[in-house]
């Protein structure tokens, strides 16, 4: 969310990044619609500070009459007179703010100067890693599967309907091992605080981080209640220190968290809709730093580097994407995506997106730090990522470690957690 004065100090700046983002033309109109309202706000309050002073003023010659023993029905019947209007005038005021945050909340935010313009086509690959195995030869992930009896697809699709999985026998153990070895990195090697974070929040938290009013239509809402499922944990983990000044010596800080995910526009357009790829419930871990504006540059180098150590360490092929303004999230600023390598489908997988969303989130969810005693509160910045998304890490599990005889190695890393070194 930006500040009301975005539109009056800075509504060229605000144009430029939706013209950056290609959204220029879908939101010219709300935009302008803003600044009228910022304006018609601003006149409204001029003429009830206008309208109190005078109120002010017949209040005391009320009670100069009143003690000289004059008559002071006039002054009496022009005190209620102003009181009316005052209060008419607050309720428009009232009003105009609640349309004025309804279109603020609605404005993505502005990107960084060193994001690229333009839409996915302009994304920037910055980084690659690792040796992409041939793809000549190599199943596909569900292939894999199904021969380890580790995925079941068409049960997942019985009980809950199609973009669901069940996961067996050893493909439950490795699920778990994921969640357990992110973690155990995050906690003893990268400082985070490990929370176990709600999946069930409330309208506001949603609107905090941005989920909301959005994308509504794209959430799991529980019925005859104001509550959704969560669509990552960075939703109630971002949101612990909603309406809260927080301590500026615990800053940065950072949490990690396991949730299951939900997202009703899974399989979006039919794409990737096979195996592990998209799904409408998914299992993540995922990784949330608060910080000052000061250190933020910093903080998304070292979250997105947090999140690629685990990639080294599971010996996955990745690629470091910087995504164009067009590409970018609505709440982001700047987004580094994380794509590992997937032989068995020949692609490139998402499989972490690190972000840093400046203020923008903050003042949605009114979260601040006081830099020095006695200073006035300032937004701290929110960064998150994933550390990592277990399908898609499974998928590229199963192509790149694949044998000719069906089996599947297992990462070094991985073997305490599963208990085995090959899959069979």
């Amino acid at each position: 969310m930006h500040d009301f004065r975005v539109l009056r100090d800075q509504v060229e700046v605000l144009r430029g990044a939706m013209q950056r983002r290609g959204k220029l033309d879908a939101l010219a109109s709300l935009i302008d619609r803003g600044v009228s309202l910022d304006l018609e706000r601003r006149a409204v309050i001029q003429r009830v500070e206008e309208r109190k002073a005078q109120r002010n003023q017949n209040s005391q010659d009320v009670a100069r009459r009143k003690k000289a023993g004059e008559d002071a029905d006039a002054q009496v019947v022009a005190g209620r007179a102003l009181g009316e209007e005052i209060a008419a005038m607050e309720s428009q005021l009232a009003s105009s703010e609640a349309e004025l945050r309804s279109i603020l909340l609605e404005l993505p935010n502005i990107p960084l100067d060193e994001v690229p313009d333009g839409d996915e086509s302009n994304n920037r690959i910055e980084k690659t890693w690792g040796e992409p195995r041939d793809a000549a030869g190599c199943k596909p992930h569900w292939d894999i599967a199904a021969s380890l009896g580790i995925l079941d697809l068409e049960r997942g699709a019985k009980i809950s309907g199609s973009g669901f999985v069940v996961m067996r026998g050893l493909g439950a153990r490795l699920t778990r091992g994921l969640m357990n070895y992110f973690i155990d990195v995050h906690t003893r090697e990268h400082g985070y605080e490990e929370v176990w974070v709600p999946i069930v929040v409330n309208r506001q938290t949603m609107i905090g981080t941005g989920q909301l009013p959005k994308f509504e239509d794209d959430m799991y809402a529980l019925r005859d209640e104001d509550l959704f499922l969560v669509p990552t944990a960075e939703v109630p983990v971002t949101n612990l220190y909603r309406d809260e000044i927080v301590d500026v010596a615990t800053l940065p800080r950072g949490f990690v968290a396991y949730t299951p995910c939900f997202r009703r526009e899974a399989g979006a357009a039919g794409k990737d809709t096979r195996g592990l790829l998209r799904l409408h419930e998914f299992d993540k871990v995922e990784i949330v730093r608060l910080t000052t504006p000061e250190q933020s540059p910093a903080e998304h180098e070292a979250l997105t580097r947090h999140a690629e150590t685990l990639l080294e360490r599971l010996g996955l092929p990745y690629r470091r994407v910087l995504l164009a303004a067009g590409d970018t999230g609505t709440s982001s600023a700047k987004t580094w995506d994380l794509e590992a390598w997937a032989p068995g489908v020949g692609k490139w997988l998402e499989v972490s997106s690190c972000s840093t969303f400046t203020e923008y989130q903050a003042r949605r969810a009114n979260i601040r730090y006081r830099p020095a005693a006695g200073e006035k509160p300032r937004f701290v910045h929110t960064l998150n990522g994933s550390g990592l998304a277990f399908p898609r890490i499974i998928a590229c599990l199963l192509e790149h470690y694949q044998q000719a005889d069906g089996s599947v190695t297992v990462p070094e890393v991985l073997r305490p957690y599963l208990g085995v070194d090959v899959l069979r």
